[in-house]
Order: structure tokens, then C-alpha cells, then sequence
């Protein structure tokens, strides 16, 4: 357990230390969301590049002010946000991105996908802090919607 820095909100050490853990992991996957997005962004190819390339901007910003508050609610409980880049790769739960993939199809499908592996991750955290912590629990409601909203655009792209 890492050292707790003083606060005043009325909860115990060890809910606090659970809730940062909680809030870590997703800026994490957050972070690691974001710079797939742009690797998205950057590399799209096709006829429809610049909508996607647009798009993709704009999902990465949203990403962006997301993470911002996730890693703001770890320190308003005492904690310390995000971990070092290197320790990124290590600790994501995506896979990695695939360099090669740049045909705006295939890109929006492994995009669709991560950002699916988040939203479902925010979802579930919404009820692992519901007890323990009701303020982060309706933090992660605000990032589940916003993934959600996201994800969907992405396959409204994509055919059934």
C-alpha cells in the first residue's frame, strides 16, 4: 500500500487505496486508448480517409479530458495519478496496436475493439466502487456514457 497523502474526505485509508487502484488501472487503459486512437488517426488510409481521420481526432480529445478526470478524482483521494509510460505497455489491458493495419475498414474494426475492452471496464467499475465510494462510482457512470457514445459511432461505420 503506497503512502496516503492527508485529505478530508471521511473515508477510510483502505477504501481510499482501493478506489486509487481502481482509478489507476482505467487511466492506464485510458492513456494507452488515447495513443492507439491517434496511431488511428495518423495512419488511416482509404476513401474515406479524412472522415475517419476527423473523427478519430475527435475521439482521441474526448479521451483526453476523460483520463484528466480520472486521474483528478486519484488525487483529490490522496493518490498518486498514472504511472511512468514505460510501465504502460506493461500494464494495459489492450492488446497491442497493429502498425501495419491502415485500410480505414480494418482500422476502425481494431479501434471498435479497444475502445469495447474500455467501455466494458468503465461498466464493470461503476459497480466495483458503487458500494465503497458513490462519488467515483458516478465518475466512472460519466466515462462509461462518453466510451459508450463513442464506441457507438464507431460501429455505426462498421456492417452488421
Amino acid at each position: 500500500m503506497t503512502k496516503l497523502r492527508k485529505t478530508r474526505i471521511h473515508m477510510s485509508d483502505e477504501v481510499r487505496q482501493h478506489m486509487i487502484e481502481l482509478l489507476n488501472r482505467h487511466v492506464t487503459d485510458l492513456t494507452d486508448l488515447f495513443i492507439q486512437t491517434k496511431l488511428a488517426h495518423w495512419n488511416v488510409r482509404g476513401s474515406h480517409f479524412i472522415a475517419y481521420h476527423e473523427l478519430f481526432d475527435e475521439l482521441a480529445g474526448h479521451l483526453t479530458e476523460l483520463t484528466d478526470t480520472v486521474a483528478e478524482r486519484v488525487t483529490a483521494l490522496g493518490g498518486v495519478a498514472g504511472v511512468p509510460v514505460q510501465d504502460i505497455a506493461t500494464q494495459t489491458s489492450l492488446p497491442v496496436w497493429p502498425l501495419q493495419t491502415s485500410q480505414d475498414l480494418s482500422v476502425l474494426q481494431a479501434l471498435a475493439e479497444r475502445w469495447a475492452v474500455v467501455a466494458n471496464s468503465a461498466r464493470e467499475a461503476i459497480f466495483k466502487s458503487a458500494e465503497e465510494d458513490p462519488d467515483t462510482s458516478d465518475l466512472f457512470t460519466e466515462v462509461s456514457r462518453q466510451l459508450d457514445k463513442d464506441l457507438w459511432f464507431l460501429e455505426a461505420h462498421l456492417s452488421d
